[in-house]
């Protein structure tokens, strides 16, 4: 039996500006019908929560509620429409695999696990109709959106916008390998010191850490700082997103999919939240000193392969964060409606 809230119309909403409002949020009025809200975890037909006015065809759903002003527009200029878009990361990759900082090289390819994990994304949003998708050109995304938009009939479109951040000399070398592991190797007599010494100059097989300690601990703890001749690769990818959103948003159609790398992700879903790749913010510590701390953005929000999330955008380009990195999907036969 459905869930039942009978409200009475129509809604007179108080707003914070203007103390002349009255202080409620409903107005009772016997001439108008009432409201049902009905919750969509009682229905089993429909994804959303509606509001329905009885006696009347007409509905709202939840996606339609207002949300201005909760985010700065990425447009600056009105749509033509209301617009949401899904967020896909691409599926497991052979440097995932072999835990290789992956940037923008087109060396690291899916893997049959990624390929798995690409047909469940297919699968999983297959009720949904998409105008068009977008993917970022390198190998990884790439495959992965091939694989999701089989059968659809729009062609992919391909964005250096949506590309991973650019690495430098930290693309290829492995994140996991540590110095003190080879010399208890050596110690045990597992490996000996020639075997280690040709580890150490090998990019394809060494952690940046071995030969980059100080890039590679500013990339891991102070990724906005991170620098190569002056290049900031973060910060870049930040201004990067902003131009991929308006891309995305001004393209024509109402319901977009974008396939891209899970730095470019966070870069996407921060900037959509209005978030910069740092923030600073003042405690007030127990002393009574104001402390300020730093706050890296970039870490705070973190995509697994194959992660879906979601986007609702009004005409002002302003975003509201419906669904963050969803893998139900990864576990069962589930399918989204949104």
């Amino acid at each position: 039996m459905d869930s039942v809230l009978s409200l009475t119309h129509p809604l007179t909403w108080y707003s914070k500006f203007d103390s002349t409002k009255p202080r409620m949020l409903l107005q009772q009025s016997s001439s108008n019908p009432p409201l049902r809200i009905r919750c969509s975890s009682s229905i089993s037909d429909t994804p959303y929560t509606t509001i329905e006015k009885l006696g009347n065809d007409s509905t709202m759903t939840g996606g339609a509620y207002d949300f201005d002003r909760a985010t700065t527009s990425l447009t600056r200029k009105l749509m033509s429409s209301p617009k949401k878009v899904t967020l896909v990361r691409h599926g497991l990759s052979s440097w995932n695999e072999e835990s290789r900082v992956q940037g923008s090289s087109n060396l690291s390819v899916l893997t049959e696990t990624g390929v798995k994990q690409a047909e469940r994304c297919r699968m999983a949003l297959s009720n949904i109709s998409y105008d068009q998708c977008f993917s970022s050109p390198i190998s990884r995304a790439k495959s992965t959106a091939e694989v999701i938009w089989e059968g659809r009939d729009e062609p992919l479109v391909f964005l250096d916008s949506l590309k991973e951040a650019h690495l430098f000399f930290l693309e290829g070398m492995k994140n996991g390998l540590r110095l003190e592991l080879l010399l208890c190797n050596v110690w045990l007599g597992l490996s000996d010191s020639i075997s280690v010494q040709n580890t150490l100059f090998n990019v394809e097989a060494v952690d940046a850490k071995l030969i980059y300690p100080k890039e590679y601990t500013t990339w891991r703890e102070d990724p906005c700082n991170f620098s190569v001749t002056g290049v900031y690769p973060i910060r870049k990818l930040w201004e990067t997103a902003t131009e991929a959103w308006k891309e995305i948003l001004f393209t024509p159609g109402e319901n977009f999919l974008v396939v891209s790398h899970k730095s470019m992700l966070r870069a996407l879903i921060c900037t959509a939240l209005g978030l910069g790749p740092e923030r600073y913010v003042r405690v007030l510590s127990a002393s009574l000193d104001t402390v300020v701390f730093r706050i890296t953005s970039f870490r705070a929000v973190d995509i697994n392969n194959g992660g879906i999330s979601v986007f609702n955008f009004n005409k002002s380009g302003e975003a509201m964060l419906q669904s963050l990195n969803m893998t139900a999907h990864m576990h069962s036969d589930h399918t989204y409606l949104f």
